[in-house]
């Protein structure tokens, strides 16, 4: 155990059962540190959260999750715990710059490996289109890895988020090779029918109601769609590739080029992707 370690700082407070309960892990953005608190843990949850600021000094903020994701925009509730009521934060990885604030958008630092795996995949001179684009993870992961894409095209509902991709294409100096369009996808990529030659699909639940869509933004020639949905342990992929292909149902061949598990989302469910070739 490191000697300022978070829980070598919590052994005067907790007896040894509760120790091997404190989080090894957390999620972190920005100067945010978001916890999971075992139930047995609760009472001591402001402790530990200081405990966290004093061990890491980047952190100025600490919350707690306090529900699941919900409704269309996939928002959580937080509990505050410590440190600074400060929510907005930037947030970098590879080399990029995301602002956003947890509490309002959803944003998932652990998908940062999954984005640079989208991203590598892309070739010059591709028009790629992200649907439910979130404040522009994705998207600007993409433009960043792969310069010499024709477009990068992102599409997102929720007004809030649509702010900080905006601002974030503006951060990144990304300007023209991303372009953010605000509103409903079903609606918002009909001018770009035909002109696609991949699509990210990463909506984990509901996604497979935007595969029609998806697969009209293709050329005729067709292209690649990457499409995410939720497993239960032991049969996530057969799952998944069931339900892409009943409603892949009479729009176009495809063929299943990888699957992937992405995130753990409970004990026995994970988020998958399907990397599918379109002919």
């Amino acid at each position: 155990m490191a000697r300022n370690s978070l829980k070598n700082l919590l052994e005067p407070y907790l007896d040894i059962e509760k120790i091997k309960m404190i989080p090894n892990s957390y999620d972190l953005i920005g100067h945010i540190a978001i916890l999971e608190i075992p139930k047995e843990l609760k009472s001591k949850k402001k402790l530990i959260a200081k405990a966290l600021l004093e061990v890491n000094k980047n952190i100025k903020t600490v919350l707690e999750k306090s529900s699941e994701r919900k409704g269309i925009f996939r928002k959580r509730e937080y509990r505050f715990l410590a440190g600074e009521k400060k929510y907005t934060t930037v947030h970098r990885e590879y080399g990029l710059q995301f602002k956003v604030n947890p509490t309002e958008v959803y944003f998932s630092p652990r998908e940062l490996t999954e984005r640079q795996r989208i991203a590598a995949q892309v070739k010059p001179k591709e028009t790629v289109m992200v649907m439910f684009s979130g404040v522009g993870p994705y998207g600007l992961a993409i433009a960043k890895k792969q310069p010499l894409v024709n477009q990068v095209i992102c599409i997102e509902m929720n007004p809030k988020a649509a702010k900080y991709a905006r601002e974030n294409i503006r951060l990144n100096r990304l300007y023209g090779k991303v372009v953010h369009l605000t509103g409903d996808v079903k609606k918002k990529s009909e001018k770009y029918f035909g002109r696609c030659d991949r699509i990210v699909m990463p909506l984990p639940e509901g996604g497979q109601k935007f595969l029609d869509i998806a697969v009209k933004c293709l050329k005729r020639r067709g292209g690649m769609i990457h499409f995410y949905t939720w497993g239960e342990e032991d049969k996530y992929f057969k799952d998944s590739k069931e339900l892409l292909k009943k409603n892949m149902k009479g729009l176009r061949r495809y063929r299943i080029v990888k699957l992937k598990k992405v995130l753990p989302f409970s004990p026995r469910k994970w988020k998958v992707c399907i990397d599918a070739k379109i002919f």
